[in-house]
């Protein structure tokens, strides 16, 4: 076996898990922090989010010998930095991960539950989420503004790096960010040592409606799915209901100690199912092994990577994950907005999804799904649905069709 062969996917795995990690942890804390934990609760449920995506990783990598690569939901984490608080506080937020995770089991169980997700139309989906970063990505510019001497090195590196090395342009900004927090100031050593706090889970409707349900649709439209496509461009086909079920059960399992949701990689999944993880096709599953392990010796640095976030000056880490969450809300906006026919539902979602309302409890996210499917319904005419319609698979039809050759 040639030295090309034993660690280019070890070595892919590694980078796969670096740049996952550091491009959007940030977004995290941020998302854990507004829904109402406290930094303790949210140091855990980064410490919670590695071990349990790294435990399924380990699972159905070595199972099926494929390189599936799992993550936490950052669109579900933008999702919830967006909200203006839950009604219930945390523990009614952490209700929503539980019933987030049982939705995600039952999609396995019940493909039509997959369905309904498929039927809501991709600009709208996108276009809901697009409003969701909007505000978030907004963060550079006000803290350039508010904190020129803090920000501007984070912005400058990544503007430097997105021309010369694209892939290192989020972590590096971030490395710069929390070297102006380890200069400037104080991170309290006890809140170094990781740790897990748990929280007895609270239902409540507002937060099942306004949390659980978007969280759930985003995570399954903006990772499963597309994590699903991009597998299969480099030939894999992902076992489907099985990683459903295990994202879903990690889900569940690790909601009281403030993880949000798991589900598969998306973006980060190329790294290791594509060339980068060495040139044996029937190899490359050691990269998501590798990436796994990898998470797990981040996740004994999270909660002194969370207190870092914690203690920096107001606005510097908001930067760092707005930039972070820049190339995804260009790949929003493009695909809500790219059918002239769907464009003004589209908008209508986007705005209401930025806006931030909340309206009998339930957040703005939920709203914004309402009122572009009520816009789509009045607008569409029959005439342009007969022409642009094609046959839709169902999502059982969708996974378990064959890789592309």
């Amino acid at each position: 076996m040639s030295e090309e062969t034993t660690h280019g996917p070890v070595l892919a795995g590694v980078v796969t898990a670096v740049v996952g990690f550091s491009s959007s942890f940030v977004v995290v804390l941020a998302g854990l922090t507004a829904v109402g934990a406290s930094p303790d609760q949210a140091a855990s449920g980064l410490l919670t989010l590695l071990v349990t995506q790294a435990a399924g990783m380990l699972w159905l990598s070595v199972r099926h010998r494929t390189p599936v690569v799992l993550a936490w939901s950052t669109p579900g984490a933008a999702l919830l930095a967006s909200a203006t608080g839950v009604t219930g506080g945390w523990p009614a937020a952490v209700g929503a991960f539980v019933a987030t995770g049982v939705l995600i089991v039952l999609t396995a169980l019940v493909p039509r539950l997959g369905d309904l997700v498929a039927a809501i139309p991709p600009s709208l989906a996108r276009a809901m989420l697009a409003g969701v970063l909007l505000p978030l990505c907004i963060a550079p510019v006000t803290a350039l503004v508010d904190a020129p001497e803090a920000v501007a090195p984070v912005v400058l590196t990544w503007l430097v790096l997105l021309r010369l090395a694209p892939r290192w342009a989020v972590p590096a900004s971030l490395a710069v960010a929390l070297g102006i927090v380890l200069a400037t100031a104080h991170v309290d050593a006890a809140a170094l040592a990781p740790t897990l706090a748990w929280t007895t889970p609270h239902w409540s409707v507002p937060a099942l409606v306004g949390v659980a349900v978007p969280l759930y649709v985003v995570t399954m439209a903006s990772q499963n799915v597309p994590g699903v496509a991009v597998m299969g461009t480099f030939g894999y086909r992902v076992p489907w209901r099985e990683t459903l079920a295990v994202t879903g059960i990690g889900t569940v399992v690790g909601a009281p100690t403030g993880g949000h949701a798991i589900n598969l990689a998306a973006i980060s999944a190329a790294l290791a199912a594509g060339p980068a993880a060495g040139p044996d096709r029937s190899r490359r599953w050691v990269a998501a092994v590798s990436a796994s392990v990898t998470y797990l010796v981040l996740a004994v640095a999270s909660s002194a990577l969370a207190a870092m976030v914690a203690a920096a000056e107001d606005g510097l880490m908001q930067a760092a994950a707005g930039l972070a969450l820049l190339g995804t809300l260009g790949g929003a906006l493009a695909e809500a907005l790219a059918d002239p026919l769907e464009r003004e539902a589209a908008a209508a979602t986007l705005v209401v999804a930025a806006s931030g309302v909340t309206v009998l409890g339930i957040g703005a996210a939920f709203w914004a799904l309402v009122v572009g499917l009520g816009c789509r319904a009045v607008l569409r005419r029959p005439d342009a649905e007969a022409q642009t319609s094609q046959p839709r698979r169902t999502s059982a039809e969708q996974m378990s069709a064959p890789p592309p050759p």
